[in-house]
């Protein structure tokens, strides 16, 4: 009998272990081709440089700006950090707008006839138009950008969350409501649940587009973060820094989408790859 109730604990354990590996696996494989890439992009970069003869001031060569990284770590490290901060917490509030005003619609039906057309038309204003208004109203300093981060995400978060939570199976619920739950428990239980793998896909795109949001934002008016420092290298002709700021924006999207995907695959198994 005892040998019985430990094969399936044991079943368990072995694929528990062999989902940790899977999982282990993706992750050696993206970072492979992450490497290869940016190997071929810094090698295509070097032949451009020396073969069409670009003058540093047009092109500099990716020696010039590793070594613009190294002198000037300390500084790109301070702004860096100010854009992240932006990014990440303009992340959090427009996931946060976008789950609930998608709830909103799913609840109240006459509200979604009023707010989607709402929606689709703040879309159409761009965003450049938008960023001056914000720094007029909430000032230059970190809050405007944060908000410019959260509404250039919170459109595609809030129209996935909204399709998924109406797209729900309907045998689901038809169980659910058989089995007496209400609509409150078919919302938590199941809707939510079945929703999260188009939320995912809303969290997906709302990283890579998040710090858009905020380098615009630094670029209409701020004092510091990498899209100042941009800024006032392209002012100065420092080319090699402006390229230094770009590369480090490139590896932290890059480094935030992969780290997003993991983390939505660890925590929704169930979702088709």
């Amino acid at each position: 009998m005892s040998s019985k109730l430990q094969n399936p604990l044991l079943d368990q354990h072995a694929a528990n272990l062999q989902a940790s590996k899977g999982v282990q696996s993706l992750v050696a494989k993206q970072i492979l081709r992450f490497l290869v890439s940016v190997t071929i992009i810094m090698g295509l970069w070097q032949a451009s440089v020396v073969i069409f003869e670009l003058p540093a001031f047009i092109l500099p060569g990716p020696v010039a700006v590793l070594t613009k990284l190294v002198e000037r770590a300390d500084v790109l490290w301070h702004h860096t950090l100010v854009t992240g901060t932006e990014v990440l917490f303009g992340l959090l509030l427009g996931l946060a707008m976008g789950l609930f005003f998608a709830l909103q619609m799913l609840i109240f039906e006459p509200l979604r006839r009023w707010l989607l057309p709402i929606l689709i038309t703040s879309q159409a204003i761009p965003v450049f138009a938008i960023a001056p208004i914000l720094m007029l109203w909430l000032g230059y300093g970190m809050a405007s950008k944060i908000v410019m981060a959260a509404l250039i995400i919170f459109f595609p978060v809030t129209t996935c969350c909204y399709d998924g939570l109406r797209h729900t199976p309907k045998g689901y619920l038809d169980l659910a409501t058989t089995m007496g739950a209400t609509p409150w428990q078919q919302l938590w239980q199941i809707r939510l649940p079945a929703a999260l793998p188009a939320l995912a896909s809303g969290i997906r795109v709302a990283v890579v587009v998040a710090p858009i949001g905020a380098v615009i934002g630094e670029w209409v008016g701020s004092s510091e973060g990498l899209g100042y420092l941009m800024l006032q290298a392209n002012a100065r002709m420092f080319v090699d820094e402006m390229f230094a700021a770009l590369f480090i924006l490139a590896f932290f999207s890059i480094s935030l989408y992969f780290i997003t995907d993991l983390l939505l695959k660890k925590a929704i198994p169930w979702q088709s790859q």
